[in-house]
C-alpha cells in the first residue's frame, strides 16, 4: 500500500473509534455508521487501485 492508502486507512481506524464511541456515550446516529462504511469503502478502493 502507498503512503496516501495507509493514511486513509488510520483515518478510518480513527473514525470508527469515535463513532463507537458516540454510539456508547449518546446513543447509535445511522448517518454516522453511514459516512464510516462510505470512508471504509473509498479506503478500500485506493488501496485495491494502488495494488495493481
Amino acid at each position: 500500500m502507498s503512503g496516501s492508502a495507509k493514511t486513509m486507512g488510520m483515518i478510518t481506524v480513527v473514525a470508527l473509534v469515535v463513532v463507537t464511541c458516540y454510539t456508547v456515550a449518546l446513543g447509535s446516529s445511522g448517518w454516522l455508521w453511514f459516512g464510516w462504511v462510505v470512508l471504509g469503502l473509498i479506503t478500500l478502493a485506493m488501496a485495491a487501485t494502488r495494488e495493481s
